[in-house]
């Protein structure tokens, strides 16, 4: 399970960096929603990475309480699968 979160969050970071990638170079863009999204759904450290290496979205009130609170409620839903015995 662990390693399944690792690279679910190596693949959020890479959304993130494919987006500054896209906004530098005038391209189609990611949606806000789907890097929004893709945090809440076990990718918060990844998303919080890549807003802080990569310095995209900072900016965005949205992106600065959603991204962390993703976070904390992602290391909330561990904590609980692994006390209840689910995760291991």
């Amino acid at each position: 399970m662990a390693i399944i979160l690792v690279l679910w969050n190596i693949a959020t970071f890479s959304l993130y960096a494919i987006d500054k990638g896209r906004a530098k170079a005038g391209k189609w863009r990611i949606s806000e929603a789907t890097l929004i999204t893709v945090a809440f759904l076990m990718g918060g450290i990844g998303a919080l990475l890549g807003m802080n290496v990569l310095r995209h979205k900072t900016k965005h009130l949205k992106f600065k309480v959603l991204v962390p609170l993703a976070v904390v409620l992602n290391i909330g839903v561990v904590v609980a699968l692994y006390f209840t015995g689910i995760l291991t």
